[in-house]
């Protein structure tokens, strides 16, 4: 049995006190995740943003916001747990200035000043210790493999899940699971149930039984 720490869901990063930076990302990948651990039999704690999914009972759920308040809780966690699969789509952009009173419309374009925000599994990953292992996502539209291996690599992260933007907000999602060598371990179509099915036997198989 292993503990597992789970990312899930959007971040939002705020303009003003009303409006915010986000993305369409449902949790939907990562309470299938969670449900897939459960069943094998693992620990699971989820740090999720805001989502409408429900996670399983059996899982430890820590809500946060932003970016940085994700990646606060994550810091704080992953010493005591296995591993640690990014399925989270935090947002990489936040306001270099943030308004303390609602933008008011002025007739005018409004400019923003955006910069990055931290990545959470890169930070994690580059920090884990030995026999801990991190499994990244990566979502591209364009060259899915080749950045999905670049971005692996990048990040330190032991295996990599790539897919596409119909994943978002979606019951279905289309993956492909690939090693640290970059070798493709799977490639799997159909429910985020099915698919949470089979990343977690590869996740077993390929990390797991380094242990």
């Amino acid at each position: 049995m292993a503990r597992i720490l789970i990312t899930s869901g959007p971040t939002r990063q705020y303009l003003d006190p009303v409006r915010y930076l986000t993305n369409a990302s449902s949790g939907r990948m990562g309470a299938a995740l969670a449900e897939a651990a459960l069943r094998a039999g693992h620990q699971v704690s989820i740090v999720s943003g805001p989502v409408h999914v429900d996670y399983p009972q059996q899982a430890e759920v820590y809500p946060v916001e932003t970016t940085d308040q994700m990646l606060e809780v994550v810091q704080k966690l992953f010493p005591s747990h296995d591993g640690l699969i990014g399925a989270a789509a935090p947002c990489d952009y936040m306001p270099h200035r943030v308004s303390s009173a609602k933008l008011a419309k002025s007739g005018r374009p409004l400019q923003l000043e955006l910069i990055e925000t931290p990545d959470v599994v890169a930070t994690v990953a580059q920090a884990k210790k030995s026999g801990q292992w991190v499994v990244g996502f990566a979502l591209e539209t364009e060259d899915q493999r080749f950045r999905a291996i670049v971005k692996m690599q990048k990040k330190c992260c032991d295996m990599m899940v790539s897919n596409g933007p119909s994943a978002i907000d979606s019951a279905d999602n289309e993956v492909e699971i690939l090693a640290a060598d970059g070798q493709t371990i799977a490639h799997v179509t159909g429910s985020k149930q099915d698919v949470a099915s089979e990343i977690m036997n590869s996740i077993e198989k390929h990390l797991m039984s380094r242990s």
